[in-house]
């Protein structure tokens, strides 16, 4: 308190000084012209050799707050004794010299100077009383002389006019020192607020991390299990069962992305890729992938793209396709008999793609449509029971579009269906590419027939999953159980590629890939994180540390497969060009 008081009274000082000069400056030009004499003169002389003390005696607390010595806070307080007993000493020049109206400019120049001080001072109280005592001196022994030598009853008036003024001060400065300590109190609470909901999300972002681990790692075993099971030979039944397992898997691990999207969202932290997206090519696919589904239920799903609609935008390719797939999810879901049509139309003058999922379904009642997108809420308790779901997709896919700078809207009748419109501010992307040379075609996927993998992982399910997940594509797998082992196996044989856990005892992830990035015969093998630690803060954590790419548990085994070969195949480039500059 001490601190802070004594840096607000030294920065409010050093800002009013030009003010304060200025006004000296006026007032001793009004004194010589009421009484011409060099006293005027004289006492601005005396004012700018006070303030210059004054400079000296603040300025150790005009940068971060610090506590005063005993000496500085002796030598503050004779300063601001000092300089308002200099500033109001030409009052009494005034007040005898300043003729008819001399007593006049006299008290408004002390009551203005009382005025300032106690705004000013108010912060230390030592520094406040140390200013007040000269001004009220002056304020009050004039009027008291002048009644006391002359019995003059115009000196009573004023008199009583000043005990008023000092009266009214003193309850202004009461009021304004009350308030400036609420104010502190506030600003003090809401830093504590601020701290509790910092800490509050910090915890909420490591709970959701430490579930969502632990929630991948046996979904990893099922999922993974499930995949392995539908390689061998099964009955028709049988294949059932395991598409059963298959799909409550990945009905499983969409709640549990669309958890981690909305605490992502909620907490400002959501980041937005920019690539470019063939429009149509990505419609055909979410047609593709839903229209097998749309069909067992006897519906009808139809795409009609306008042909004004440009090949390629700039945009979030995954958000987008993320939002549609909310939308025909739900389509799907709420529409028994009829049709799903999904309309895309571009204005080209706002550059918005606009996207149109009109079914046949149910429909929302009037009073239910301003809900659908509050988190965790469907149109009605009975949804939850008969279609599932946790009621957070429409409010992640309506935060999503805003986030891209567009909105999400939907219109709706009971038992007429609904028509949930999407528009997106995107970039055409089409006479920029036109400009660029074409890259080049990518090569075929590489085999990893003979290549020489280290696979690390702490969970022993984990590790036979890989196994035998990558035996059928005839690798050699060397399995470690932590870091440690892995930095000990990569300093002693040469592998093709690094399949890299995190969280493991001993060493974790991150550590052992920046030592054997560090040294030894595998610096430029490229690691693949292969973890349960999704979030983006641990993937920007892998991407410090340098890693080819980052896969999350559950394993897609077409993707794992499709990420190594592509590694082995730029780590043969890169040892084709290295070759090439040393021959």
């Amino acid at each position: 308190m001490v601190r802070a008081g004594y840096s607000a009274v030294a920065m409010a000082r050093a800002r009013e000084l030009p003010t304060r000069l200025g006004l000296a400056l006026f007032i001793a030009g009004a004194a010589t012209l009421m009484a011409p004499s060099i006293w005027p003169v004289i006492w601005y002389a005396a004012m700018l050799v006070g303030q210059a003390i004054d400079w000296v005696a603040f300025r150790p607390f005009r940068g971060e707050p610090v506590y005063p010595t005993p000496g500085q806070s002796v030598l503050c307080i004779v300063s601001a004794a000092l300089n308002t007993t200099l500033y109001s000493s030409i009052s009494v020049y005034l007040w005898i010299q300043g003729g008819e109206f001399g007593p006049l400019f006299a008290m408004i120049q002390v009551a203005g100077g009382l005025l300032h001080v106690s705004l000013h001072m108010h912060h230390v109280r030592s520094l406040l009383i140390a200013s007040v005592i000269p001004h009220a001196a002056y304020f009050l022994g004039l009027p008291l002389l002048t009644l006391a030598t002359t019995r003059d009853l115009a000196a009573v008036a004023i008199l009583i006019a000043a005990l008023l003024y000092v009266a009214h001060l003193v309850v202004a400065v009461r009021q304004s020192m009350r308030t400036a300590g609420d104010m502190r109190a506030a600003k003090v609470e809401a830093l504590i607020q601020r701290d509790r909901a910092k800490q509050a999300s910090e915890a909420k972002s490591e709970f959701l991390a430490v579930i969502s681990h632990e929630i991948r790692t046996p979904l990893n075993a099922m999922i993974s299990g499930a995949n392995l099971l539908r390689r061998t030979r099964l009955d028709t039944r049988q294949r059932e069962h395991v598409t059963m397992l298959l799909e409550g898997g990945d009905i499983l691990l969409g709640l549990l992305n669309d958890v981690l999207d909305f605490s992502k969202i909620e907490a400002g932290k959501m980041r937005l890729e920019s690539a470019e997206m063939n429009v149509r090519n990505k419609l055909a696919a979410l047609h593709r992938l839903w229209e097998p589904k749309a069909l067992s239920q006897g519906l009808r799903l139809s795409v009609v793209v306008d042909e004004a609609v440009p090949e390629t935008v700039r945009t979030d390719p995954l958000r987008f396709q993320q939002i549609l797939f909310n939308l025909l999810s739900n389509a799907v879901k709420f529409t028994r008999d009829g049709a799903i049509r999904v309309n895309v139309t571009w204005d080209e003058a706002t550059s918005r793609l606009t996207a149109e999922v009109h079914d046949t379904g149910c429909g929302i009642a009037p009073e239910q449509v301003d809900s659908i997108f509050d988190s965790f809420e469907q149109a009605s308790a009975g949804d939850t029971r008969r279609y599932g779901g946790t009621g957070l997709g429409l409010a992640i896919s309506r935060r999503l579009a805003e986030v891209m700078g567009g909105s999400l809207s939907v219109s709706s009748a009971p038992g007429e269906g609904s028509t949930f419109t999407l528009v997106v501010r995107v970039e055409a992307a089409e006479a920029r590419r036109a400009a660029q040379p074409r890259p080049a075609p990518r090569a075929a996927a590489v085999s990893l027939e003979g290549r020489s993998i280290l696979a690390v992982d702490d969970h022993e399910v984990n590790r036979r999953i890989l196994d035998l997940l990558l035996e059928p594509h005839g690798c050699r797998l060397t399995l470690v159980e932590n870091g440690a082992q892995a930095v000990e196996a990569a300093g002693v044989e040469v592998f093709d590629a690094i399949l890299m856990d995190m969280q493991m005892p001993v060493m974790d992830g991150l550590e052992a890939t920046r030592r054997i990035r560090a040294s030894g015969p595998n610096v430029a093998t490229p690691v693949i994180a292969l973890t349960a630690n999704a979030m983006d803060v641990h993937k920007a954590a892998w991407d410090g540390a340098g890693v080819h790419a980052f896969l999350t548990k559950p394993i897609d085994p077409a993707l794992l497969a499709r990420t190594l070969g592509e590694a082995c195949a730029e780590r043969d480039q890169a040892m084709e060009i290295a070759a090439a500059a040393v021959a």
